[in-house]
């Protein structure tokens, strides 16, 4: 019996076939040039035509996507008419290069210079690749690279999944997903967890796997099994019945001796919202924004940004959401906004810091989110992404007050917040702690890469000190003025059911997650008691490694194996 050990990074117990996503598309002959028969000018026509046709197709996937995924697919959409990309391949073209063969080095070029930014611009580099296969493909006429087709369900294996296809898979016929690159941060572990998949990353050697293979699958344990015995079949027979039990969230989130932990959830947009709402959200910890900011041009006018947000904040009726202020840059370039030439947009001008360079975009959502919030009975917050400083706190606090937002807050990603969080928690009436960003700057790990997977793990005792001085920061606030302000958090560390108690014994007041980690967390956090949680929490910081830290707190819940998470 052959174990492939990876990371997991959503829970589920399967058994299936693999399917391996088709090989990439084929690399044109070294030094092709143009036919005899085609001029310069033709061959330019038709790349044009074809990163056109690339681009038409994304954007339609994107139309029957949502949340997440749509976002994934207007951006990668974008890439494929790229004109620096366009550019250098017309360039090549024109000195006597083949449409196919330019795009292709044109795109190996544009690919290498992103990949050399490092951060988060190396998602930025598996696009652009993706995005010069479809448009070889489209040339040749064959079909583009993608998901395989299948009337019976399957489990995904390969070396990775790009964005764009990861953003479109249909649950009822990929079973789960299984990959030999990625990390526990990628979109792929994202989306996977979006879509309730049991999904493992980082399992080199699985896309080595031959078609028809039955495989069992533990999204929790973090492992791929070839030929499946009796134990792994009543493993994957249980977990149906445990599905089923963790299906229900009654809405209302807390510890075992009734010390309440709201679980909110994280939205992309009106429908994801709504589906929050029916799997029992208590509110919104995080409204990304960036759902009508991606995939244009040009910035979306304040009633185009009313109508977006009234469709999330009309599903929460007398709850709290929390909206996020255009979080642009990095791994999210908008061409009226964010500057591609950076040479290190993780570090550069994004989130927060974008009002300086584009004064106004921020002043104008400031005024669509107050407008929608005047016709919605929802209680709305609002909070800035990638805030390092008290300074920039008081001003993001000033802009809130001058558009009439009454309660302004600050993400902490950056660990000088973590850091400062009494100072900046002066000037603010909340903060949320973006767990995803803030292990990635702590560890120094670009969190799409698989090798660093280990070092990109929110149950690094480095990160967990760094939420537990939020905290410390909070309650040393909290002492001058004799309230404590809420600290929360929105980043995938809350939907990890284990690592969420540990988060309420560090006295984190809210878990805002994707709506399908709800019922988990609240069965697991609902069997503890806070007083627990706090030695849990104690547990997991006094171990030397992450490992060590999510070994020790698991052996303390037994619940997670009897549950299978």
């Amino acid at each position: 019996m052959q174990v492939f050990p990876g990371v997991g990074v959503s829970p589920g117990r399967i058994i299936g076939s693999v399917r391996q996503m088709p090989k990439p598309v084929g690399e044109p002959a070294q030094g092709e040039r143009l036919a005899e028969s085609s001029t310069p000018d033709d061959a330019s026509a038709l790349l044009l035509t074809a990163s056109k046709a690339v681009h038409a197709e994304l954007k339609r996937r994107s139309e029957g996507a949502q949340g997440a995924g749509k976002a994934v697919l207007e951006s990668t959409a974008l890439m494929a008419t790229d004109p620096l990309l366009i550019e250098g391949a017309v360039t090549l073209i024109n000195a006597g290069t083949s449409a196919e063969r330019a795009i292709w080095d044109s795109g190996a070029s544009v690919a290498e210079m992103l990949h050399n930014l490092g951060g988060y611009m190396a998602e930025r580099a598996a696009d652009v690749l993706d995005v010069r296969a479809r448009i070889v493909a489209e040339l040749r006429g064959v079909p583009a690279p993608g998901i395989p087709h299948s009337d019976t369900p399957f489990i995904l294996v390969g070396e990775d999944l790009a964005p764009a296809d990861t953003a479109t898979l249909d649950p009822s016929i990929v079973m789960g997903l299984v990959t030999s690159g990625g990390g526990p941060q990628s979109h792929t572990a994202i989306i996977a967890r979006a879509l309730g998949l049991p999904a493992v990353v980082a399992a080199v050697g699985v896309d080595e796997l031959d078609d028809g293979t039955e495989v069992y699958v533990d999204g929790a344990a973090g492992t791929l099994t070839v030929g499946p015995g009796p134990a792994e079949v009543a493993a994957a027979e249980a977990w149906v019945a445990l599905a089923a039990t963790l299906a229900v969230f009654d809405g209302n989130g807390g510890t075992a001796d009734g010390h309440p932990v709201p679980l909110l959830a994280n939205v992309g947009g009106a429908a994801d919202a709504v589906a929050a709402a029916e799997a029992g959200a208590q509110g919104v910890g995080l409204l990304r924004t960036e759902f009508c900011f991606l995939g244009r041009d040009t910035e979306p006018s304040v009633d185009e940004q009313v109508a977006a947000y009234r469709g999330v904040l009309d599903a929460f009726p007398g709850k709290k959401v929390v909206v996020r202020t255009l979080d642009a840059g990095a791994d999210k370039p908008l061409p009226f906004v964010t500057d591609a030439t950076e040479p290190n947009p993780a570090l550069g001008v994004r989130g927060y810091r974008t009002d300086t360079s584009s004064p106004g975009v921020l002043e104008r959502q400031l005024a669509a989110i107050l407008a929608a919030a005047e016709f919605s009975a929802a209680e709305v917050w609002v909070m800035a992404p990638m805030i390092a400083t008290a300074e920039e706190a008081r001003r993001f606090a000033a802009q809130c007050a001058a558009a009439g937002l009454k309660t302004p807050g600050v993400m902490v990603e950056v660990p000088s917040a973590a850091l400062t969080a009494e100072a900046i928690l002066r000037e603010v009436d909340f903060v949320s702690l973006g767990t995803n960003d803030l292990t990635q700057y702590a560890m120094a790990a670009d969190r799409q890469l698989g090798p660093l997977a280990a070092l990109n793990n929110p149950w690094q005792p480095a990160v967990l000190q760094l939420i537990r001085l939020t905290v410390v920061g909070a309650r040393a606030e909290g002492h001058h003025t004799g309230q404590v302000k809420p600290v929360g958090v929105c980043g995938e560390a809350a939907a990890d059911p284990a690592l969420a108690v540990v988060l309420v014994g560090l006295g984190v007041s809210t878990l805002s997650m994707t709506a399908r980690s709800l019922s988990a967390v609240h069965a697991v956090l609902s069997r503890v008691t806070l007083d627990q949680a706090r030695e849990l929490a104690q547990l997991a910081l006094s171990a030397s490694s992450a490992t060590d830290a999510r070994a020790a707190v698991r052996a303390h819940l037994p619940i997670l194996e009897d549950l299978g998470l």
